[in-house]
């Protein structure tokens, strides 16, 4: 039988040659021969096994269904996907499978070819599948029951609500549905954040702000509930820490009410402290120590591990007793590791926690700066709102439109009704309006067709009416289809009347004004010296401006690259190879950066902040040909 098997292609392409362990064993299991395959997989030389019985090397938990099994296959010319255990040389098991030829029906042989693989990944795939969709299944219970609480409560309120006159009976039910509408929007917020991250599409600012106006911000969020709770809360942030930097203020509110959010919830009695210090500096790239600490319930040795996993921290007891969504210490991690930096924690049972985050920021100045959503801007604003605009809220859903027209009347704006976009149209062909309100999932025709009609149909001012998306679809890269539709801006629902009081002072003071539309910040692109070297040859201009946006994405991906698999001397060639390309292009806040890449590459210095200062000229690239872009689309060098 052996010298069956070891006569011809077959024996030197499946068996000597191939990467399964081939077993041949007689109807009784005993071994006749084995390939070197099993060397590598089990760890057992192959004449080590040749003479015993396969079955002694079984797991003797698997033995009886193994041995039925296998009884089986001798009755069959073929098998196949029979699972095993068997020992390996170092004591251990490993799963495998086999599939059987039976000779006895081919040679009439009384034996097996057993064609073994390892399945021992593909097991241990499906059980961390399998404890994943449990951990998820657990999520979305958790989930169904904290967004039904508040919309139960908000059922509940508005129906007592409607019963009753009485001004402190109203009031107390109208601050319930508030407080209960502000539940469910952290909610679905933190879905919608978890769901960006996760997808990839979750983008960071790159603005001017102040640390200590965040923590100032910050502090009074939550010291109203901290004295309601008999909680001193303190933050304390060292001198030196005290700077503008360039980042995204947002974000690292976020993750810093995340992280107080969970320290007021669980803490009951003692304090609460945030510390702000540079964990370490490299020129301008300071590295932003947060420190959040509390003397709460702590977090047990077991759940520590996985606190910042997604779902696994969405603890069934510790949702139904604290509430919210269980996600907010997983966006928190990601949204810091999004931003270079790291996160830790330090907890005892009973006696607190410590969350430290790091993230680096690169030195600001005052002239960065910008307003921020800190800023009470429809307070700051109130009389520059001109009574009498004329605004068309087109909308489908009766309570969202009610609400906003009864938000503008009440600012003296003079309100059209529109149910969907082709009302909308028609509504806009009769008369004319200083802005539109445009929902984008409408029935008949939604907000973005009614964008492309009024902007290809009409003419003269019609067409150019502001146009602001009101969207649920607060996903990265759904308001861009908006932008993409004809839209001004957007609106996130649920919004509040100060972000719509915004949006109308920065829409309607430029029609009043006559000031152009804000494009954003001051241009990073100055062509002066593309211009002057060319005699202002548009053509020519045209055609560097078209081969810049062909070829620096690739540059760009070749540089970063590099940079992450550490092969500096190439690193050092790219950047030197699209340097000139940046001065000729007059992106002048990219030049240095550019030279720093390849400065630090050539020589291997401050090899830890080249990943940031790519990041930071990949950006300013960016921003370079969206301006490129535009100015290709309106014409300029035509």
């Amino acid at each position: 039988m052996v010298n069956y098997i070891k006569s011809g292609a077959f024996y030197k392409a499946v068996v000597e040659d191939g990467s399964d362990i081939i077993f041949i064993v007689d109807y009784n299991g005993n071994i006749l021969y084995l390939n070197h395959a099993v060397l590598e997989t089990v760890g057992h030389q192959p004449k080590d096994l040749i003479g015993k019985n396969f079955f002694d090397f079984i797991n003797p938990a698997m033995l009886t269904d193994l041995r039925a099994q296998f009884s089986q296959s001798t009755l069959k010319p073929f098998d196949e996907n029979i699972e095993f255990h068997f020992l390996c040389k170092n004591n251990t098991y490993k799963y495998l499978e086999f599939n059987s030829i039976n000779l006895k029906h081919k040679n009439d042989v009384e034996g097996l070819i057993l064609d073994c693989r390892d399945i021992s990944q593909r097991k241990k795939d499906a059980e961390e599948l399998l404890k994943a969709q449990k951990t998820k299944e657990q999520f979305l219970a958790n989930m169904s029951h904290e967004i039904r609480t508040p919309i139960n409560g908000i059922s509940g309120m508005a129906t007592l609500l409607s019963d009753t006159d009485d001004p402190e009976e109203r009031k107390k039910y109208i601050d319930a549905i508030r407080n209960s509408a502000e539940s469910l929007k952290v909610i679905i917020n933190d879905i919608l954040d978890i769901s960006s991250i996760e997808a990839g599409k979750m983008k960071f600012e790159r603005i001017g702000f102040s640390i200590r106006n965040v923590l100032e911000n910050l502090y009074n969020t939550f010291i109203h509930q901290a004295k309601e709770k008999g909680i001193t809360l303190e933050y304390e942030i060292d001198p030196e820490a005290d700077i503008i930097v360039i980042g995204d203020p947002v974000r690292l509110s976020q993750i810093l009410i995340n992280l107080l959010g969970n320290a007021l919830k669980f803490t009951h009695v003692g304090s609460i402290e945030l510390n702000v210090t540079v964990k370490k500096r490299d020129r301008e790239l300071y590295y932003m120590a947060f420190d959040v600490s509390d003397t709460g319930i702590g977090i047990s040795k077991d759940k520590l591990e996985h606190i910042f996993d997604s779902f696994a921290q969405a603890d069934a007891s510790v949702t139904r007793r604290y509430g919210g969504s269980g996600l907010g210490l997983t966006i928190s991690k990601q949204l810091v590791e999004l931003q270079n930096g790291i996160i830790k924690v330090k907890s005892v049972e009973n006696k607190g926690s410590s969350f430290r985050f790091v993230i680096p920021y690169f030195r600001g100045k005052k002239q960065d700066l910008k307003t921020t959503v800190f800023e009470d801007q429809e307070e700051n604003n109130e009389d520059t709102l001109a009574p009498g605009n004329k605004i068309l809220v087109v909308e489908d859903n009766d309570v969202n439109r009610l609400f906003v027209v009864k938000t503008l009347i009440k600012w003296d704006c003079l309100v059209t009704e529109a149910e969907n976009g082709h009302i909308a149209i028609e509504k806009l062909k009769k008369e004319d309006f200083d802005l539109v309100l445009m929902d984008v999932q409408m029935p008949v025709m939604d907000g973005l067709e009614a964008t492309i009609a009024i902007r290809n149909k009409f003419r003269g001012k019609k067409a150019k009416v502001p146009i602001v998306a009101l969207t649920a679809n607060a996903i990265e890269g759904d308001n861009k289809k908006c932008l993409d539709a004809g839209m001004d801006d957007y609106l996130t629902k649920p919004f509040k009347p100060r972000e719509l009081k915004t949006m109308l002072l920065k829409r309607l003071s430029q029609k009043r004004n006559g000031a152009a539309p804000k494009t954003g910040p001051k241009p990073l692109v100055d062509l002066g010296h593309l211009q002057e070297v060319c005699y202002n040859d548009k053509g020519f201009i045209k055609e560097m401006v078209e081969v810049f946006l062909r070829t620096i994405p690739k540059a760009l991906e070749e540089i970063g690259g590099s940079i992450k698999h550490e092969e500096w001397e190439e690193t050092g060639n790219a950047a030197h190879k699209i340097k000139p390309s940046i001065s000729f292009m007059g992106i002048e806040n990219a030049i240095q950066l550019i030279q720093d890449i390849e400065k630090c590459s050539k020589n291997k210095t401050d090899l830890e902040v080249l990943p940031h200062k790519f990041e930071r000229f990949k950006e300013l690239c960016d921003r370079a040909c969206v301006e490129f872009e535009d100015l290709l689309k309106n014409g300029t060098f035509s």
